[in-house]
């Protein structure tokens, strides 16, 4: 009688991308996790927002008890895993540090190795929720004193090679000490020369450059200085500068304000991708004065550096710090006298519309966070107020 062979089968690991090095390593069922601690050593306490890639939530560490943000990664659902936005962003984090840069202290995981949390610095407020409550507009000793921050973390950033792409009042967040940090680097990329073609669907509409709406696929750091001179713009005038509802009404709006570009002063323009299919109407005046009346010549100055049409030509963020507007009168604040409202989120009135639906953000927060536990599922939910633009 023939005897059945049995063979034996060597199953190998799964294989997993490092965080780190973007490499694919095989890795045993006792390592998976690493040296990442447990999401269920946080208790969640509230939602506090929502960024490129991911939902942040306050929580308390329950080993030191300090309040951080968790950010749960979202994930790819087409390739089983963490969207490559997200490992960029994890990857810049751990590399980077200033005191104007919100700062990442560790990744820890859920109950599978699916959920991804980011363990950020807890800020009590960002400038979209202070603008949108705020009875009076900043004074100008505080836009400058928060100008100064931002380009200090800016040029941070720039020295080491790396392009925000997504900078908006709702990704500056603002401590109880008054320090402005960068936020959200979900879109944030590392350039190198020479540079090499990037989507042009990047920036946030009403603080994209002219050079993306019109297709330019060359990403320099000048994207991110014309979405700080639009943020200089709001905190001004208390308002969105160049609020658009679409590309081709946001181009207008930019054409209104600085007058429409040519080949002179914009070498490249002629030969941007969108201006195949279109031309642009003709406006020959600089209307940034009528904008800003009541701002000095600096001011004006600053601006208008920041929203030059050439990207090669546009204002550094170095060169924005050393603008005589921050050494005239009135001379910027000292950060510890910055407005702080750490409980205008509570004072928000809602309507009973709101209330009955609360509930069912809360069940889709606790679904979203299920890592966490039971223990944690009744945190109470704050409202979301960020501004929703894209």
């Amino acid at each position: 009688m023939e005897q059945d062979t049995i063979r034996s089968v060597t199953v190998k690991p799964p294989s997993f991308m490092s965080i780190l090095t973007g490499e694919w390593t095989e890795l045993a069922e006792s390592d998976r996790l690493g040296k990442c601690r447990s999401v269920t050593e946080f208790e969640k306490l509230n939602r506090v927002g929502e960024g490129t890639y991911g939902i942040v939530c306050k929580a308390r560490n329950t080993e030191n008890n300090k309040i951080v943000a968790l950010k749960k990664m979202r994930l790819d659902t087409q390739k089983d895993g963490i969207h490559i936005t997200g490992l960029r962003e994890i990857n810049i984090l751990l590399n980077i540090r200033h005191q104007n840069i919100v700062q990442m202290s560790e990744v820890v995981v859920g109950k599978s190795l699916e959920s991804i949390f980011l363990v950020m610095e807890y800020c009590e407020q960002d400038l979209a929720s202070l603008l949108d409550n705020m009875a009076a507009p900043f004074s100008e000793p505080q836009v400058k004193c928060i100008m100064l921050q931002l380009f200090a973390g800016l040029q941070y950033l720039h020295e080491n090679f790396i392009i925000h792409r997504d900078l908006k009042v709702s990704n500056l967040l603002m401590t109880d000490k008054g320090c402005v940090k960068i936020a959200d680097f979900g879109l944030a990329r590392k350039y190198e020369l020479p540079l090499r073609p990037m989507t042009p669907t990047v920036v946030t509409l009403w603080y994209r450059a002219p050079e993306l709406l019109l297709g330019s696929k060359t990403h320099t750091t000048g994207i991110d200085m014309w979405s700080s001179g639009c943020i200089m713009g709001e905190l001004l005038a208390h308002r969105p500068l160049l609020p658009g509802r679409s590309e081709l009404h946001q181009l207008d709006l930019i054409l209104d304000m600085l007058g429409t570009p040519n080949d002179t002063i914009w070498p490249e323009f002629s030969k941007l991708p969108a201006l195949e299919n279109f031309s642009l109407k003709k406006q020959p005046y600089n209307n940034l004065r009528h904008t800003f009346p009541w701002l000095s010549d600096a001011g004006i100055k600053l601006l208008n550096i920041m929203f030059m049409y050439d990207p090669d030509k546009r204002a550094s963020a170095e060169d924005c710090i050393q603008s005589s507007y921050f050494k005239e009168q009135p001379r910027p604040c000292d950060p510890e006298f910055m407005p702080s409202f750490p409980q205008h989120r509570l004072k928000r009135k809602q309507s009973k519309a709101e209330g009955k639906k609360s509930k069912e953000k809360r069940k889709s927060l606790d679904d979203s966070f299920k890592s966490f536990g039971d223990s944690t599922t009744n945190a109470p939910l704050v409202k979301k107020s960020r501004r929703d633009i894209s």
